[in-house]
């Protein structure tokens, strides 16, 4: 376990440092925040608004600094030290950046960010969510901030359109609800961008996946086997299915579909298609089943779906059942029986009218290979099943369990102990692994026991 799971684990106070503007940390420091925002309106003075913001962020942000420190030593001369850093740093943030939670957003441990109310910010860090000791003046100060997050992105927020989802420059994916909707305050759901892909071996060292089972899943991509990643809000599915995209050949025509965009795939040949919301009018509006339907013109060998989230599910279900193998897609559920039973609602949801029993042989047909994935106690996101969709039982598909993670206790300090062991059933489609020239290990399906 980290340090960091350690601390939290035994109730210790979080580090103040990310994003902190207090010289003490659980007591918000009134006076600071006086001098930051008494610098803050100087700095508006003294600044031409039009220069700044032609500049890059680089040089903008080193122009403000510089700006601040003079005023700072003119204006404030007794402030000095460790409080003169501090002030200048949170003045920049709010000039150039995104206020007191800039600094998260620079901190490339942090994972996501989220502002609750005025005082109460919280901060991921390794799948453990802690309050910051940041804070804003009120609820105006979040709102400004707000402004800045939406206005480049041509959006806007406001008591007629009071919830805004969308992604930043850099990738991050931002959620925000104002009032009358969020009646408390403003909320700010930021999830962080990560530049750098996680790998299967990153993912191994997590503690998510064994080797064994790597092999494996490598394997059904090369076999282009449809493959359906399941999990709940943050437990890494799209990370995931980045990590197994490294195995489709970069041979193949592959094309993205996501909303918004997030997986960043290694191969040469890839289109990424985004789909887009309507406009400030209601109109304009491309959803992912337009753009999965254009994507089937465009010569894919592979369809990847960020997530699956409507009526486009009838039709990854076709693409998967004419030709498009190999197809890799996520969707939010708990269970692999529960994500059968989310698809089929959003193949409900495309008004087709078929029955039942047509829309489950769809899916056992499309359908090859299911993983799910929790994020556990201790922060460590895993794999807990690897299932195949074996058929159907009248009117009731099948499944069978090939991995599944095991528990086997909890550690002095919160680590959960298990793991992902073969159930001994082997995959239906274990012959045609032979038939490609795939050669897996005798005992890959082999169940073990013990530790």
């Amino acid at each position: 376990m980290t340090q960091w799971q350690t601390e939290r684990m035994r109730g210790a106070p979080v580090r103040p440092e990310v994003g902190s503007a207090r010289t003490t940390p659980g007591r918000y420091n009134e006076d600071m925040e006086g001098l930051i925002f008494r610098l803050h309106q100087l700095l508006i003075e003294e600044l031409d608004a039009d220069q700044i913001g032609a500049m890059g962020r680089e040089e903008r942000r080193k122009v403000v600094e510089q700006a601040a420190q003079t005023l700072l030593r003119r204006e404030m001369p007794t402030v000095g030290g460790i409080t003169r850093d501090q002030i200048v740093s949170r003045v920049v943030d709010e000039v150039v950046g995104l206020g007191p939670i800039d600094a998260m957003m620079r901190d490339a441990s942090v994972s996501e960010v989220m502002v609750n109310h005025v005082d109460e910010v919280y901060f991921e860090r390794e799948g453990i969510i802690y309050l910051s000791d940041v804070r804003f003046r009120d609820q105006d100060h979040v709102m400004r901030i707000i402004e800045r997050i939406v206005a480049p992105l041509g959006r806007r927020v406001d008591e007629s359109s009071p919830m805004v989802d969308a992604r930043l420059p850099d990738g991050s994916r931002v959620n925000i609800v104002i009032p009358p909707v969020a009646p408390k305050s403003p909320s700010i759901t930021i999830r962080k961008f990560r530049a750098d892909k996680m790998t299967m071996q990153d993912l191994m060292a997590a503690g998510t996946i064994t080797e064994d089972i790597v092999g494996f899943l490598e394997a059904c991509v090369k076999l282009r086997i449809n493959i359906l990643i399941s999990g709940g809000t943050g437990t890494g599915k799209t990370t995931f299915l980045n990590a197994l995209s490294a195995y489709i050949p970069d041979t193949e025509r592959i094309v993205t579909i996501e909303d918004p965009v997030e997986v960043k795939l290694q191969q040469p040949h890839v289109v990424s298609l985004e789909a887009r919301p309507s406009n400030l009018d209601g109109r304009g509006e491309i959803t992912q089943r337009d753009l999965l339907r254009n994507s089937l013109r465009m010569r894919p060998d592979r369809i990847i779906i960020g997530e699956v989230r409507g009526p486009e599910a009838f039709d990854m279900l076709n693409a998967m059942n004419t030709g498009h193998e190999g197809s890799l897609c996520t969707v939010h559920a708990n269970s692999p029986r529960d994500a059968l039973a989310r698809i089929e609602n959003m193949v409900l949801m495309a008004n087709l009218d078929l029955p039942d029993r047509a829309i489950r042989e769809q899916v056992s047909s499309a359908l090859h290979l299911m993983i799910q994935l929790a994020r556990f106690s201790d922060g460590v996101r895993r794999v807990t099943h690897i299932t195949e969709v074996a058929g159907m039982e009248g009117l009731v598909i099948t499944l069978q369990d090939l991995f599944r993670f095991e528990q086997t206790g909890v550690g002095a300090e919160g680590a959960i102990m298990g793991a992902v062991r073969s159930t001994g059933i082997r995959p239906t489609f274990a012959e045609r692994f032979e038939v490609a020239g795939i050669k897996l290990p005798d005992n890959a399906f082999m169940a073990r026991v013990g530790s």
